[in-house]
């Protein structure tokens, strides 16, 4: 690495205050970053000025022990802060060390929900907020959706359709109803709309939890209107009518949010966990032909 760039790197290191400053209460606000985490910080910038894709290497420990001036066990705290993150994978070996990669979805999901363990939301927020962002999602999506995307938006509408016969069977409805919806956000072209849509899907999949018996005949009934309110906008999709399912997918929000209320559906006060970070928005395929 260029010496300036090495300078450059551990200069930003130096946190020490400037003579004749006011020196901070133990307890202040503002402490002292810890070394570990400084070197995070240089290595996010160091990976945005060369523009690093996921895929590409960092450079080897004694590499970065050099470039920022640390110890090796610095190194390898900031390394594991990152890998924790999401930022990069760490291999071990003779050929291993840091890769970037792509912050997965699932861990930005798990992030943000353990943050509303803290907060006080219900139901209402997350329909109210849903209402506002899922029609105009479906909408823009529809002129994106593929051959393959209708197979699926059939397949998770024909495994809702038959009456669960099981509490098991019932709640996997529940939640390949929402996959009808992750289908859709997988095509709308705005990232952040998507994330938001998929943000609130996740939190009604992980979170919300009825005070009833699944079998209870208000689940059956939101089943049963689930499933002929994604026929109707399924048919718009077909159509190409954005507008049509701009005004259908209102109305569905509006109706299921009805019987989750009938349902008793409360927010779950818990945290979630590492092995439930499991989010399936990838498309399934339906054995028979649609319609083009």
């Amino acid at each position: 690495m260029a010496k300036r760039s090495r300078e450059t790197a551990a200069a930003s290191l130096d946190v020490a205050p400037a003579p004749g400053s006011p020196r901070r209460p133990a307890n202040d606000a503002f402490k002292t970053p810890k070394r570990g985490d400084l070197v995070v910080e240089e290595i996010k910038r160091w990976i945005v000025s060369r523009e690093l894709k996921p895929g590409d290497r960092l450079p080897k420990e004694a590499e970065l022990q050099e470039m920022f001036s640390v110890s090796k066990g610095t190194v390898r705290e900031a390394l594991k802060s990152l890998e924790v993150q999401g930022f990069v994978s760490i291999s071990t070996g003779p050929s291993g060390g840091a890769t970037v990669v792509e912050v997965p979805l699932e861990r930005t999901f798990q992030l943000v929900q353990n943050y509303l363990f803290f907060k006080d939301v219900d139901v209402r927020d997350i329909y109210a907020v849903r209402r506002m962002l899922e029609p105009e999602l479906a909408a823009g999506a529809v002129r994106h959706l593929t051959k393959r995307d209708f197979e699926a938006l059939e397949a998770s509408i024909e495994s809702c359709a038959p009456a669960a016969h099981s509490e098991a069977e019932a709640l996997r409805q529940r939640q390949e109803d929402l996959h009808f919806h992750d289908i859709l956000a997988e095509r709308n072209p705005n990232p952040f709309l998507r994330f938001c849509c998929q943000m609130v899907n996740q939190t009604l999949r992980r979170l919300v939890v009825f005070g009833g018996n699944p079998m209870h005949a208000h689940n059956r009934e939101l089943g049963r209107t689930n499933v002929l309110a994604h026929r109707a906008i399924l048919d718009a999709a077909y159509a190409r009518d954005a507008e049509k399912v701009r005004t259908l997918m209102t109305a569905h929000i509006d109706e299921a949010e009805g019987h989750v209320r009938k349902m008793h559906g409360t927010m779950s006060s818990r945290l979630v966990l590492d092995s439930e970070m499991r989010v399936n928005v990838t498309p399934r395929r339906l054995g028979r032909t649609t319609r083009g």
